[in-house]
C-alpha cells in the first residue's frame, strides 16, 4: 500500500519517501462473546420491563430455566418491541448459567416480523404513492396488459374502464362496456368487497343479531341480502350473507366498510355476545371474485364449472354452492345481480384469480364477452337503482333507502330499537330515480332538491341528488336522490339546484329502478 502512494505521487512529478511501518505479531484472536459486564452494580437486559443479570440468575436458582418459563417468571421480553431487543442477550446468560450453548437453550415462542423491520417501511414515504400500501387485486396485472385504467378506491387499485382503439373519451369506453352487459356478458373483478366467514353452532343466531333483516331462517344454498344498522339505528353498511352449510356463512360488506363490518362483528362476538359458539375471519384477500353479468353469463359459466347444473330450476337467483370449475379447482358461486341482470359472482382462491379471468375472457370470446370497471358497474347499479357508498353516507335510514320492511320486529338487532324513535322513523325523504326534463341537460350529484317556484334555502330544501350517471338505456343523464314524500311524488317534476356552482335544471321524479322494474331478467 506504500509502495502504490509512493508511485501515485512520484507520477504527479512529487517526491516521496517511505515511513517506518508498523509490525504485526501473530498472535491468535481472543474474541468471543460478550454479553454482560461482569460485577456488583446491576446489569440490565430488558430496559422495558427492568429485568437485570440478576433476575436471570435468580430464575436459574430456583429452576425456571426453560426459555418460557424464564420469560413469564421475569416477564423478559412481554413489552412492546416482544422481546427484539432483550431476548437473545437473556437466553446467553441463561446459557451461561446452565453451561449450554444458545441452540441448546432454546428460544421463546416469537412473533412476526422474525427480523428487524425499519420503521420507515412501516409508515411508508410520506407524499405520492408511498404515503400507504396499495392493495393490488388478483386480476391487476392481467388489467394493466389490457389497456385498464385505474383508480384508487379506499386502498385498492381497481380498474375504473378498458378502453379500445378509436375510444377518445372515457365515456365512450363506459357507454360500451354497460352496454355488453346488458346485451350479452361482462366481467368484473370485485375482489374487494369484504368478505367473512362466519362458523359455529350459533353463527345465524349472531348474524340475526347484527343484521336488521332476518336470517336465522336462511336455508343452506341460499344468499340473502342483509342491511346493518349502527347503534343509533342509521344503516351504515348492506351486502349479501350466504349459507354454505348449517353452521357456515359467508358474509360480503361493501369494499368501504370492509375492515369496518369485520372490527364491529369481532367487537359483538367477543364483548357483546360471548356465550354464542361462533368464530369469524376476514377472508376478503383469500378468494378472488368475478362478477359474470348478462343474459349470456349463464352460458359462459357452463363452460367452465365442472358438472354442476345451472338451470334456473336447479340454481335459481339468490342461490349459492360450493363446487369446482376448469377440472377440479374449488370454487364458490352466488348467484346475485347488482346489475339487474341475469348474474352471478364466481370465487376462487386468490393466486387463480387472474387465471380465471383469462379462462371466462377465452371461453366467452364467441359471446363478445366484455371486462367493466368501476365506471360502468356504477352506472349499471344506478339505472338498477341499487344503492350504494353515496346512499350509505351514514346520514340514511333504512325507510329512506326504501328498506324499511327490512327491520325485523320478531327480533333483536344492533339499532333496531333506536331506528324506530320519533325523529328518525318521522323522516319522510324516499330514495327516487331522477331524470332532465330536457333530456339534453345532466342531473349533478350533491343538488339540492326543491319544489318549482320555491324560494331555495335550508328552510324548503326538500332533499339532494345522491348519485348520476349517463345512462346509455335510458339515453340521457339521470340520477338518485332522496326526496321528501318521495314515494308519491313520481311523475312530478322539481327543481335540482347547485349552490356552489350556481345552476339549476329541472327533474322529473320516476322509479329508482330504470331497468327491468319487476326484476324479470335476474330471475331469468
Amino acid at each position: 500500500g506504500q509502495a502504490a502512494a509512493i508511485r501515485a505521487v512520484e507520477a504527479l512529478g512529487l517526491t516521496a519517501r517511505a515511513t517506518p511501518l508498523p509490525h504485526a505479531e501473530p498472535e491468535p484472536d481472543g474474541k468471543g462473546a460478550f454479553w454482560h459486564v461482569p460485577g456488583t452494580r446491576r446489569a440490565w437486559v430488558d430496559f422495558q420491563n427492568d429485568v437485570t443479570v440478576k433476575d436471570i440468575a435468580l430464575a436459574h436458582k430456583e429452576n425456571m430455566t426453560p426459555v418460557e418459563h424464564l420469560k413469564r417468571w421475569t416477564t423478559l421480553g412481554m413489552a412492546t418491541d416482544q422481546g427484539k431487543t432483550a431476548n437473545v442477550t437473556a437466553l446467553a446468560v441463561m446459557a451461561e448459567l446452565t453451561g449450554k450453548s444458545i441452540p441448546e437453550t432454546g428460544t421463546t415462542i416469537f412473533r412476526p416480523p422474525y427480523t428487524g423491520v425499519s420503521i420507515a417501511a412501516l409508515g411508508g414515504g410520506n407524499t405520492g404513492p408511498d404515503f400507504r400500501p396499495t392493495r393490488l387485486t388478483p386480476t391487476h396485472d392481467w388489467a394493466a396488459q389490457n389497456g385498464a385504467v385505474f383508480v384508487e378506491v379506499g386502498q385498492w387499485m381497481r380498474a375504473q374502464y378498458f378502453p379500445r382503439p378509436g375510444e377518445t373519451h372515457w365515456r365512450q369506453s363506459v357507454d360500451r362496456e354497460a352496454q355488453a352487459v346488458r346485451a350479452s356478458v361482462g366481467l368484473c373483478d370485485v375482489t374487494t368487497l369484504g368478505k367473512v366467514d362466519v362458523q359455529g353452532a350459533d353463527a345465524g343466531e349472531f348474524l340475526n343479531r347484527i343484521y336488521a333483516n332476518m336470517i336465522a331462517t336462511l336455508p343452506v344454498g341460499k344468499v340473502r341480502y342483509g342491511l346493518m344498522l349502527r347503534e343509533d339505528g342509521f344503516a351504515y353498511d348492506d351486502g349479501t350473507c350466504a349459507r354454505l352449510g348449517d353452521a357456515h356463512y359467508v358474509v360480503t360488506t361493501t369494499t368501504a366498510n370492509a375492515g369496518l363490518v369485520y372490527r364491529n362483528m369481532e367487537f359483538a362476538r367477543q364483548c357483546l355476545w360471548p356465550e354464542l359458539d361462533v368464530q369469524l375471519i376476514s377472508t376478503t384477500d383469500a378468494w378472488a371474485q368475478i362478477a359474470v353479468a348478462g343474459p349470456n353469463s349463464r352460458l359462459l359459466l357452463e363452460r367452465i364449472v365442472d358438472g354442476f347444473d345451472l338451470s334456473n330450476t336447479a340454481f335459481p337467483f339468490m342461490a349459492c354452492a360450493a363446487l369446482t370449475v376448469c377440472n377440479g379447482l374449488r370454487a364458490r358461486l352466488f348467484r346475485i345481480s347488482f346489475s339487474g341482470e341475469l348474474a352471478y359472482e364466481i370465487a376462487v382462491p386468490a393466486r387463480y384469480g387472474g387465471a380465471l379471468m383469462q379462462r371466462l375472457m377465452a371461453a366467452g370470446a364467441d359471446l363478445g364477452v366484455t371486462p367493466y370497471g368501476t365506471e360502468a358497474l356504477g352506472v349499471l347499479r344506478i339505472e338498477k337503482g341499487h344503492a350504494a357508498g353515496a346512499e350509505l353516507n351514514g346520514q340514511t335510514t333504512a325507510a329512506m333507502l326504501g328498506l324499511g320492511r327490512m327491520v325485523s320486529r320478531k327480533k333483536d338487532s344492533i339499532g333496531a330499537v333506536m331506528s324506530r324513535r320519533d325523529g328518525l322513523a318521522g323522516d319522510r325523504r324516499r330514495l327516487v330515480g331522477l331524470m332532465p326534463v330536457d333530456r339534453a341537460a345532466t342531473v349533478i350529484p350533491g343538488a339540492h332538491l326543491f319544489r318549482i317556484g320555491q324560494d331555495q334555502s335550508l328552510a324548503t330544501d326538500q332533499g339532494w341528488i345522491t348519485s348520476a350517471c349517463f345512462s346509455p338505456h335510458v339515453g340521457c343523464s339521470i340520477g338518485l336522490g332522496f326526496l321528501e314524500e318521495g314515494d308519491n311524488r313520481l311523475g312530478e317534476e322539481i327543481v335540482a339546484a347547485n349552490p356552489l356552482e350556481g345552476g339549476s335544471a329541472r327533474l322529473k321524479v320516476v322509479s329508482a329502478h330504470f331497468v327491468d322494474p319487476e326484476g324479470g331478467r335476474l330471475r331469468d
